[in-house]
Order: C-alpha cells, then sequence, then structure tokens
C-alpha cells in the first residue's frame, strides 16, 4: 500500500508510529509494575476485616467481630513499636460424608488489619479478649508528660 495515497509521507508515518511504540512500552511498564499476589492478598485481607476503635480516657479499644474464631486462629502483634497487627485465618469447616454446600456466604480464608498507634499508647501494655465472637484489643495509654518546672540560674555580679 502507498502510504502517500493516505496523505501520511514518511517522516510523518515514523512519527506516528514511534508515538505508538511508546504506547505499547506504557502499557508493558504497568504491568511491570503490577502490585504483587501478596500485596493483593493483603489488601483484600484488610478490606474485607472491619474494625471499630474507640478512644476512652486511659485507653484505646480496637473490635472486630470474629465470630467461630478460637484463641489459637487469631494472632495480635505490634510491630515497629506503633503498629497494631491483628490477623489470623477462618478455615473451611470439612464436610461430613453426605453433605455438601447449597449456599456459601461466610467468609473463609485469612483476615488481617493494621493500625498505627498514637503517639501517647503504651505498646507494652497490650491486653486482648475474645467474647462473644467480638476481638477486643485495649492499648493503655502512656500518662500525660509532667511539665517541666522553670528553673532559676543565680546571676552573679562581677
Amino acid at each position: 500500500m502507498d502510504l502517500r495515497v493516505m496523505g501520511l509521507e514518511p517522516p510523518l508515518f515514523h512519527a506516528l508510529h514511534h508515538m505508538m511504540d511508546l504506547s505499547d512500552d506504557a502499557a508493558a511498564d504497568k504491568s511491570h509494575n503490577a502490585p504483587t499476589r501478596s500485596y493483593v492478598r493483603d489488601a483484600k485481607a484488610m478490606a474485607a476485616t472491619p474494625a471499630d476503635v474507640k478512644e476512652y480516657p486511659k485507653s484505646y479499644v480496637f473490635e472486630i467481630d470474629m465470630p467461630g474464631l478460637k484463641s489459637g486462629d487469631v494472632k495480635v502483634q505490634v510491630e515497629d513499636d506503633n503498629v497494631l497487627l491483628i490477623s489470623g485465618e477462618r478455615k473451611r469447616e470439612e464436610e461430613k460424608e453426605g453433605g455438601k454446600y447449597l449456599r456459601m456466604e461466610r467468609r473463609v480464608g485469612k483476615f488481617m488489619r493494621k493500625f498505627v498507634l498514637p503517639e501517647n499508647a503504651n505498646s507494652d501494655a497490650i491486653s486482648a479478649v475474645c467474647q462473644d465472637g467480638v476481638l477486643s484489643v485495649t492499648v493503655q495509654k502512656l500518662p500525660p508528660p509532667e511539665p517541666k518546672k522553670p528553673r532559676t540560674i543565680e546571676v552573679k555580679v562581677a
């Protein structure tokens, strides 16, 4: 096909072709910068784990619904002295002989939430209790710092 018939001269066609090649390279770069599988898995686990956070005068309380989980299925950790990590896994029940699921709506799999603790949170005073399917993690607050008293400096006469 003669490109001059379409009104495309070789220099113009070359520029157009170059621009099309750049757009293909950009698409390749997007796939190269795609998030890793573990990042996507963690993001899904965090999005599917709703939580309530309450502040009291002497503590912070993090509440997460965890019906049917045992204490061994849940981990509460502190990372970098200021990140509270709550994670675990809900496993699918083994099917009994002769039974099959007609509907499966309860979520199974890993769950995780991360919370950056405030500056006045005491990461050494954390307790966790699971009662009636609700995990409550309590983080005590540090006492407020005492105000510094002014110091008097004696002035000597020379």
